[in-house]
């Protein structure tokens, strides 16, 4: 039911309860079995999830506590407040010359125990392999946030190059996926700033685009919903967005879109995901708050059909536990 759910809401059809889901940092996810006396697993089945992602950015390894070296050989400190990703503690990419990186290979004995322990589950979820870092991240995370922007202006062969070379890694990636009883792929990669984009539309037109395309016709093309997850304002591209052929737009931040505008203009194209504010409501209204915006939300993206209702992003430990419960009333009781 969860699984259908879902579905209908990608395709635009009005479901007798709206999908929704919660995910969460670790540090709240800890507060949240604390208090509540359960276990991870408990929280997500009480927080009545419909759906699941599966880990493609399978293979990295702790260096020591607090560093994470993902499959890339980026070792990521996580020693300071952002424990769930951190930040990378050196550049790979010294210079813009392709040939000064061996890539790594695809940990393909990894990711398939990703799928075994997700797809075996049970639970009737939807459920989604993701790619995490997937292009504009992978490659800022290789070659530092100024240096990649720089090299867009000034060295666009290597910037090409750089793409081309994450492309085929992550192609090897999403046809393990397509093996599998799959309902979509999940593309993570933030382009967006609180106004406007990080590289400006033209760049991400001239870098991005062509090769973000390919990935979607690879997923459309095995019968498969594609979704995107790009936090911040990125309207600019969401025409790109539909053109490319994207079923579902996450994550959808009120602080930055006029949720009836989004929806008027796009959501004949686009389902739309998340909306309901990690940066402002969740950790700053009262219960009472939480609720009727939630159901504030859910009248105006859910109108129609076409939208899971979740946070805009992992719950983070600001979040009060009453917030939680709140969130997850709504959801219970539409």
């Amino acid at each position: 039911m969860k699984k259908e759910r879902v579905i209908h809401a990608i395709n635009h059809k009005v479901t007798d309860k709206i999908p929704h889901t919660i995910e969460f940092t670790l540090d709240e996810l800890t507060v949240l079995c604390d208090a509540l006396k359960m276990s991870s697993e408990e929280i997500f089945d009480f927080a009545d999830n419909h759906m699941e992602k599966i880990n493609l950015n399978a293979g990295g390894i702790w260096i020591k506590e607090g560093f994470y070296q993902d499959e890339f050989g980026v070792l990521w400190d996580r020693t300071g407040h952002d424990k769930d990703i951190g930040v990378p503690s050196e550049i790979l990419f010294k210079e813009p010359d392709i040939k000064l990186y061996e890539f790594p290979p695809v940990n393909e004995t990894a990711v398939r125990a990703e799928f075994d322990k997700i797809l075996n589950n049970g639970r009737d979820t939807f459920k989604i392999p993701k790619i995490s870092y997937n292009l504009f991240e992978r490659a800022w995370s290789l070659r530092g946030m100024q240096n990649i922007l720089m090299d867009m202006m000034e060295n666009p062969e290597f910037v090409e190059e750089l793409f081309e070379k994450i492309f085929e890694f992550n192609m090897i990636r999403i046809n393990i996926a397509l093996e599998y009883d799959i309902d979509g792929v999940y593309f993570g990669d933030d382009y967006g700033q609180q106004k406007g984009l990080i590289m400006g539309p033209k760049l991400w037109r001239q870098y991005i685009k062509p090769v973000l395309s390919r990935q979607y016709e690879a997923v459309k093309k095995a019968g498969k919903f594609v979704m995107q997850h790009s936090c911040g304002d990125n309207w600019s591209i969401l025409p790109d967005f539909i053109e490319m052929g994207l079923d579902v737009y996450n994550t959808v931040q009120p602080e930055i879109y006029d949720l009836h505008k989004l929806k008027s203009e796009f959501g004949k194209d686009l389902a739309f995901w998340g909306g309901i504010s990690n940066q402002r409501l969740l950790p700053f209204a009262t219960p009472e708050e939480v609720k009727r915006v939630t159901k504030e939300t859910m009248n105006i993206l859910g109108e129609g059909g076409g939208y899971i209702c979740s946070p805009t992003h992992r719950m983070p430990q600001d979040v009060p536990v009453e917030n939680f419960l709140a969130l997850v009333d709504v959801f219970k009781n539409q």
